[in-house]
């Protein structure tokens, strides 16, 4: 990847980075389908407002919408929903780190169904690296007799999802349809289908008025975690590819670190920075640059 196309995961990484904490505070007030609705309804109607300000739009062709509604579910209802119900018992953390599992997946899905971004052993070793990375920041605690197995299954069939999701997004671009727009059309494809889930099954009439903390959470999930966020997801899958853009799941849980030492005041532990260390190994065998000059 280039410079500007890492920076464009680093900042990605960020805007995903409090969605695990965000969802969880949501999550505690709201059931699921709520906390999707919510959250995909605000991010669409930023998307289509800075749409309108920069005078573009989503061409309203058979092929562009059906996309919209394959990622929407790809991408969105299918993953939101099963990350909030997860954390209904599993700490946000743990959740991020099992969401750390999507480059995995990506990368074999994108072998089996994609020309242009075969596995090799450089890919491979690069993930897997980033993987224990991810697990070495966790620590042994995250994954003790607390956790619950059907809880990290479902955040597993959440990056079985994104994995889908990312390489089916490439179409965005064959199509010609710009990252912010491609972005409007996903959300309120996802808003669509989660209204009748919502009332059918939440009935968020019957539920108890949230504090403002809550209304909070829902605001900076819809408009960072989602708007912003799949603004730059779509723009850096149009750039980099599939595999390069899951590579941000690997970054959540660093940036969720080192938001909680710089904000909350929380503590870097050694295995934090033993962790970080294994993901830069692993993003430097995936980039290959270093590696090449070396021989070179």
């Amino acid at each position: 990847m280039t410079s500007r196309q890492w920076m464009l995961l680093l900042l990605l990484s960020l805007a995903f980075g409090g969605s695990f904490f965000f969802m969880a505070v949501a999550g505690a007030a709201w059931p699921p389908f709520t906390v999707v609705f919510a959250r995909v309804l605000l991010a669409a109607g930023m998307l289509w407002l800075v749409l309108a300000v920069r005078g573009e739009r989503l061409p309203p062709t058979g092929p562009v919408l059906r996309a919209c509604l394959v990622m929407a579910l790809l991408n969105n209802l299918i993953p939101f929903s099963l990350i909030v119900w997860a954390q209904q018992s599993i700490p946000s953390g743990l959740a991020s780190v099992v969401n750390a599992a999507t480059p995995v997946f990506t990368v074999l899905v994108a072998h089996l169904l994609t020309s242009d971004e075969k596995l090799s052993g450089m890919r491979l070793a690069g993930v897997l690296a980033g993987v224990a990375g991810v697990a070495v920041l966790a620590g042994p605690a995250a994954f003790g007799a607390g956790a619950e197995f059907s809880a990290i299954l479902a955040g597993l069939g959440a990056c079985l999802s994104y994995a889908f999701a990312g390489i089916y997004g490439r179409r965005f671009r064959r199509l010609q349809v710009a990252p912010l727009a491609a972005a409007a059309g996903q959300t309120t494809a996802s808003t669509l289908l989660a209204l009748p889930l919502m009332l059918f099954w939440d009935r968020p009439w019957l539920l108890p008025m949230p504090g403002p903390g809550v209304w909070l959470a829902v605001l900076a999930l819809g408009l960072v975690s989602t708007g912003i966020a799949y603004a730059l997801y779509f723009r850096l899958l149009a750039e980099a590819g599939a595999t390069n853009t899951a590579l941000v799941t690997q970054l959540v849980p660093v940036m969720a670190i080192l938001l909680g030492v710089v904000f909350l005041g929380e503590s870097l532990l050694p295995r934090h920075l033993a962790g970080m260390a294994l993901i830069a190994v692993g993003f430097c065998l995936i980039d290959g640059r270093l590696l090449r000059r070396g021989a070179a």
